[in-house]
């Protein structure tokens, strides 16, 4: 399990007096070494993608009692962000945009240091306020990065990899067994990159939707069947009006459909999911690349007695041990070489508003970073 406990026990052999002062002092020289102000991408206003300002004065964050202060070395930008940026998922203002970041313990809590946890350690985690030269981080949301996961790799995981864990684990609810159907829609952007092969790591047969200009990375993600579409400019989901995506499905699963649909393309294939559904299956719409998902009667589901989730993870990450588990098995993949990720581009934090237009144009083969 992922876990401090190699420091916890080397801290084991100090009198628990001097690992106090110890943990103190600690705290104390390495706080002294954090600037008062520090390099951010900010959100003051909600709007496009140029609402996201680089600042160089923003005030560095605190240390909290139980917490960290992390040095990012890297920041993922997610779709998610781009929600908050616009204000479809309201925040209050101004906030630092981001909630995904990987670096090095800059300062250390003397409860953090009880847990073993040192300046200087290589984590990743999913708190807010990710796209800035430092975060404050409570230390359960930390996951340490194993040696051989680069940072770029480990922060890639904490949303996207975390994220397609549980769409592919638990959101089914076990509606889904294996050698059954799964239909995953953009498998060529980041999250469904994952979800195809952990769908595949857990048994699955996996039908996946894909535009033509990304169809060259579907085709590696070990699918056992790829519907390719044409693309809609300067968008960041597929045409899905090009091809007849449920007959293609019904041909394929011989007419029985799939025990489970994985959506985050929203408005443009809830009816293509709904209609792509076995007896008894679930549709799980976890986002909205198209634009949100219509309010539908629930009557729709009475012809096949199917099932509808609209997730989120923070409701999969409920707890310090259910983190861990899903960490464990993702690095654990990783270091087993069982999934491989694509970092697509990396951009620096001063060029915050285009990395956001990149994500949203559709341009990303894979994990679109900031290198703080």
């Amino acid at each position: 399990m992922l876990s401090f406990t190699s420091r916890r026990v080397s801290a084991a052999v100090v009198s628990s007096s001097s690992s106090t002062t110890f943990a103190v002092s600690l705290c104390r020289r390495s706080l002294s070494t954090i600037p008062s102000t520090m390099k951010a991408a900010v959100v003051r206003e909600t709007g496009d993608a140029h609402a996201l300002k680089v600042e160089n004065d923003f005030p560095t964050p605190t240390l909290n009692p139980g917490g960290v202060i992390v040095k990012n070395e890297f920041a993922g930008i997610n779709f998610i962000d781009t929600y908050h940026r616009k204000g479809l998922y309201a925040r209050d203002l101004p906030f630092v945009g981001g909630q995904e970041g990987g670096g090095t313990v800059a300062a250390v809590s003397d409860e953090a240091a009880s847990e073993g946890i040192k300046v200087g350690d290589r984590v990743s985690y999913s708190v807010f306020g990710s796209y800035a030269e430092y975060t404050a981080v409570p230390a359960a949301k930390l996951l340490p990065v194993p040696d051989g996961v680069g940072l770029d790799i480990a922060t890639s995981c904490v949303v996207q990899g975390m994220t397609a864990h549980y769409l592919t684990s638990s959101a089914h609810a076990n509606l889904i067994q294996p050698g059954e159907w799964c239909l995953i829609h953009g498998v060529g952007g980041g999250t469904c990159q994952w979800a195809a092969q952990m769908a595949k790591l857990r048994g699955h047969k996996v039908i996946g939707t894909v535009s033509k200009g990304k169809a060259d990375i579907a085709k590696t993600l070990g699918c056992d069947e790829l519907i390719v579409l044409d693309e809609v400019p300067g968008a960041s989901y597929e045409d899905y009006e090009s091809v007849d995506v449920v007959a293609k499905v019904m041909e394929i699963t011989d007419g029985k459909g799939c025990k489970s649909v994985i959506d985050g393309i929203g408005k443009s294939t809830v009816d293509i999911s709904i209609n792509s559904l076995a007896h008894r299956g679930i549709f799980i719409s976890f986002g909205n690349a198209s634009g949100a998902v219509p309010a539908f009667p629930v009557l729709r589901l009475i012809g096949k007695s199917a099932y509808v989730t609209r997730p989120k993870l923070l409701d999969y990450t409920t707890s310090r041990a259910e983190l861990v588990e899903r960490a464990d098995e993702v690095f654990g993949w990783l270091q087993d070489g069982k999934l491989q990720v694509s970092v697509d581009t990396t951009f620096p934090l001063d060029q915050a508003a285009e990395g956001h237009l990149y994500l949203e144009a559709g341009k990303s083969k894979g994990k679109v970073l900031y290198e703080i």
